[in-house]
């Protein structure tokens, strides 16, 4: 499976992301609908960019009981995504129950992954804050094998961990990571952070950007500049 950049439209409306997928008149990006658009919305908007020719990481990141979770991807998976989400501090029997109701009665799915620490966790809000008092590294790793053996197929982790779970995980585990910016750019509220070249080189498989391609003066230069970056 090849490198891809996915674009966060982390937008409030249907106007305002259409908008913005309007300019992309050629290649048609891997775009990520999370809550905000998803909740402002419902599940039309996915599958009217679904019908535009764009590839979709549904990022709603279920966290509940196990059979709470395994009833709502059983309605997710009709909406014909290519990657969604849940949290892997739900434990194995939730992400068990997820994958379950994610697969098709043909047996097909979408990928399913796992958030392990969002990027915006450091190790002291962790620690002060979560009552988690391991290294956040550590945690990673092990919600990150937590995940392998429920049979998932990757996880959601900053670049600067995508190495070390291929190392844990091995290469096929897939791992999506968030927290890239342009080396000239702002970090804004995230504080596990690389580059598109960095995280390429680190080993991440797919990189998910945000406001450094939306809140470009020219979105689709930047998106071409992180996919020459990462991809190339």
């Amino acid at each position: 499976m090849g490198k891809d950049v996915i674009i966060a439209c982390d937008f409030s409306s249907k106007q305002a992301c259409m908008e913005f997928l309007d300019k992309f008149t050629g290649k048609k990006p891997f775009v990520k609908i999370g809550m905000e658009l998803f909740y402002a919305e419902g599940p039309q908007i996915v599958r009217e960019i679904k019908e535009r020719g764009h590839k979709i990481f549904l990022d709603l990141k279920l966290h509940d009981i196990p059979n709470t979770v395994k009833k709502s991807m059983s309605v997710l998976r009709n909406l014909d995504v290519d990657m969604t989400n849940l949290h892997a501090a739900g434990t194995g029997a939730m992400m068990e129950g997820a994958l379950e109701g994610l697969t098709r009665e043909d047996g097909t799915r979408p990928i399913l992954i796992a958030v392990t620490q969002l990027t915006s966790t450091s190790e002291e809000r962790m620690k002060n804050e979560l009552l988690i008092n391991e290294p956040i590294d550590k945690v990673v790793m092990h919600y990150a094998k937590n995940a392998k053996d429920s049979g998932l197929d990757g996880v959601v982790c900053s670049p600067l961990e995508a190495g070390k779970v291929h190392d844990l995980c091995g290469k096929d585990f897939l791992t999506i990571t968030p927290g890239v910016r342009f080396a000239d750019g702002d970090i804004g509220d995230q504080v596990r952070v690389m580059t598109p070249a960095e995280a390429k080189k680190i080993g991440s498989d797919y990189i998910v950007v945000g406001r450094p391609i939306t809140a470009a003066e020219d979105p689709v230069a930047a998106y071409e500049r992180c996919v020459a970056e990462f991809c190339d």
